[in-house]
């Protein structure tokens, strides 16, 4: 079974993307413009982008997350960014 990696920090730099850093010391950046694009529930940030900044770190690290209108919370798991942002860091390698 492979161990989860919490979150350290994580911090918006425009609106979609986020500047992660897990407590293993990996660094990443993730892209989740294509997400926040589509969908219901993300309406509440597409409607007001500077909510985006309104990011929370759930208390162990094991998500982050925003509060809809509603109260509820939009998340994204730890282990779900730290994929994301490996493959993102991947095609960017390819890229170049």
């Amino acid at each position: 079974m492979t161990e989860i990696v919490a979150i350290k920090s994580a911090e918006p730099v425009i609106f979609g993307v986020l500047k992660i850093v897990w407590t293993d010391d990996f660094a990443g950046v993730v892209d989740l413009r294509p997400l926040l694009a589509k969908g219901e529930m993300f309406e509440f940030l597409r409607a007001n982008p500077a909510r985006f900044d309104d990011l929370k770190l759930e208390d162990h690290g094991y998500k982050i997350f925003w509060l809809d209108d509603e109260g509820d919370e939009i998340d994204f798991g730890s282990d779900s960014l730290r994929q994301r942002a490996v493959r993102q860091a991947s095609l960017l390698h390819l890229a170049s």
